[in-house]
């Protein structure tokens, strides 16, 4: 039907070029656009884009909740999708917005006495903690365009759209371009700006646009023209469904902020520039990352409505489809990013301590990024899989015990200082990714054949025709 992708048959990369290309472009908007909060929060001071840093990842870790919802959405709607169930689709739909409204005004509720003590365990007295707490109070109003916007996104992709998403994020981000000076400097004469707290303003009028829009590309598709109010109204089994789902997911994102903040707790004794460079470094290796973003997130609709449709080889054959689309733009990127990592980090800050540390973040980044990208392929197929719980407890080994271990273990113990942080980083992940690698077999073992297995060659080997 118009506005919906059956990704149960044809070319497996065409669904992916068809899916991915226009999910990368929406996220290069996207890291652009919080690209945009960095240059700006620099041109304060220092203090400013540490404020950013660490009030942006507290925000984020409450708004979890949508990352969730979304993979939610993706997988229960896309799986009735795959069946040619559209009745539950929309049942799922319409529980999964009805769960994205209430979940955004607790959120926000919440956030009033969540948000300092997160910040604080993070940062010392001083400064840029009043900035970042200040900023988080104004980001709280973003909360509805976060989840629920993800939540409408996640229903879209279940349906083969990525381009909705695209559009959102390219529009907000040229708005945002001008919102930030707006709101931070005034207009000359005529009305003051309210300073840094105008960046968290900015992504409020901008974020709730994207859920706006959203609204309307799925509303008016035939899928959101058949939603009636029967739909809307609020089912305790299928919320309990959605919740299920959801949980893991947003647990598994949150435990992934918390070891940002790990990192941020080990920063905070190297003192500001630091911690500024940490969360420059993390927005560089967020623009790296997007294409690989685009092609694991594709690979969420097209396992989900294959495996609903009972045609497991071709989800076998969507997961090593999309590990060597992102192994090979990551033999591209990753050398670029070695040698140019000194130059990206000098866009953002002048402060030469600031380069000299995210430098190194960075080029031990490059070693283990293609390692992400896989990892991020395996979430997307237990996600797929309707086994968001395995994510989980990945999560937690890898971005709360073995971080934190890791961490310890090289800064503290052997005396690597900044160095054993970035060393620490690299082999939780390394060794998360083992971890992960031999759970997806487990699970793919009991619900679709297993991924790996000699005997699923020939199975493997015959899907060739779908190519």
């Amino acid at each position: 039907m118009e506005g919906e992708r059956d990704l149960t048959t044809g070319s497996i990369p065409g669904h992916f070029r068809a899916l991915a290309v226009p999910a990368a472009i929406g996220m290069v908007f996207s890291t652009l656009y919080n690209v945009v909060d960095v240059w700006y929060a620099g041109l304060l001071r220092t203090d400013a884009q540490a404020a950013l840093a660490i009030g942006f990842i507290a925000f984020f870790i409450l708004s979890t909740v949508g990352f969730g919802l979304s993979s939610a959405m993706g997988a229960l709607v896309g799986q009735a999708i795959g069946r040619k169930d559209r009745a539950e689709a929309r049942r799922l739909a319409g529980q999964g917005i009805v769960f994205g409204a209430a979940a955004s005004l607790i959120l926000m509720g919440a956030g009033l006495w969540l948000g300092p003590m997160l910040i604080g365990l993070v940062s010392e007295p001083g400064p840029y903690r009043d900035l970042a707490l200040s900023y988080f109070r104004v980001m709280l109003l973003a909360m509805p365009g976060f989840v629920l916007g993800f939540g409408l996104n996640g229903v879209l992709q279940a349906l083969g759209d990525t381009v909705s998403m695209s559009r959102a994020m390219i529009a907000a981000f040229f708005a945002n371009l001008v919102l930030d000076p707006l709101f931070m400097f005034g207009l000359p004469g005529v009305v003051g700006g309210i300073g840094f707290d105008g960046i968290a303003a900015a992504t409020v009028a901008s974020q709730t646009g994207v859920l706006a829009f959203l609204a309307f590309r799925l509303f008016r598709r035939p899928f959101g023209r058949e939603l009636s109010r029967g739909d809307f109204r609020p089912r305790p089994a299928a919320l309990g469904q959605i919740a299920v789902q959801l949980a893991p997911v947003s647990f598994a994102m949150a435990v992934m902020l918390v070891a940002g903040f790990v990192v941020q707790f080990y920063m905070k004794s190297f003192g500001p520039a630091a911690v500024a460079a940490y969360g420059l470094g993390l927005r560089i290796e967020q623009l790296v990352l997007l294409p690989a973003f685009g092609v694991t997130g594709a690979l969420l609709p097209i396992a989900a409505q294959n495996f609903g449709a009972g045609h497991h080889h071709r989800v076998r054959r969507a997961v090593f489809d999309c590990w060597k689309i992102g192994l090979a733009y990551m033999a591209i990127a990753c050398p670029a990013l070695w040698l140019s990592a000194h130059l990206l980090l000098g866009l953002f800050t002048d402060d030469p301590e600031v380069i000299a540390i995210g430098t190194g973040y960075l080029h031990v980044d490059v070693v283990i990024l293609p390692l992400y990208m896989m990892l991020f392929a395996v979430n997307s197929l237990l996600q797929a899989l309707r086994q968001p719980l395995w994510t989980l407890w990945i999560g937690i080994y890898r971005q709360a015990v073995a971080v934190a271990l890791f961490a310890w273990l090289f800064s503290t113990v052997l005396g690597l200082g900044i160095w054993g942080v970035w060393l620490g980083i690299a082999a939780a992940v390394v060794t998360g990714l083992a971890v992960s690698i031999a759970v997806a077999e487990f699970v793919a073992g009991r619900m679709i054949g297993g991924l790996f297995l000699a005997k699923h060659v020939a199975a493997y080997t015959a899907t060739e025709a779908d190519r």
